[in-house]
Formats: C-alpha cells, sequence, structure tokens
C-alpha cells in the first residue's frame, strides 16, 4: 500500500489537484482520498478503482512467488496429469 499511495501523491501533484478536487473527480470523500495517500490498508476497492483511474493510473494483477502461492500452484495444462 505504501508504494501504491506514493504514485497516488505523485500523480496528485502532478495534475496539480487537491484532495478535494480529486475526491469530487472521482466521486469519493476527501477522507476516502486521505487514506489512499496514507497506505491505509482497508480501502474499498471500488472506490480505490475511481480514484487511480480519475488519475490516470491502473491496479495490476500479477503473480508472485510465496510459499502460499506455491502451496495452491497448479500442474500446467496438458502435463499428462488429465484423464
Amino acid at each position: 500500500m505504501e508504494g501504491l499511495a506514493a504514485q497516488v501523491r505523485a500523480r496528485r501533484a502532478v495534475l496539480r489537484l487537491t484532495q478535494h478536487d480529486l475526491a469530487d473527480m472521482a466521486g469519493v470523500s476527501e477522507r476516502f482520498v486521505r487514506f489512499v495517500e496514507q497506505g491505509k490498508p482497508s480501502v474499498q476497492l471500488d472506490s480505490l478503482v475511481a480514484v487511480l483511474e480519475t488519475l490516470g493510473l491502473e491496479l495490476q494483477v500479477a503473480t508472485r512467488s510465496s510459499p502460499a502461492a506455491r502451496a495452491l500452484s497448479v500442474p500446467p495444462v496438458g502435463d499428462g496429469a488429465e484423464q
């Protein structure tokens, strides 16, 4: 969240928007914008996406390697395991 918060703050600054301006444009509260910029861990995804879209940013999901991800890994299709 810290990296995302920094990106949002930086982009808002480049666009010369106040937190209030951004909130109005994205249809969210100014408090929500503050929470995003502070890196609060519990923000609503739909509201976050609205803020990012307003700033011309996008949220991407990528696979990363972690013990939990490896434990859940699915064998590749075509490895002969399916019957």
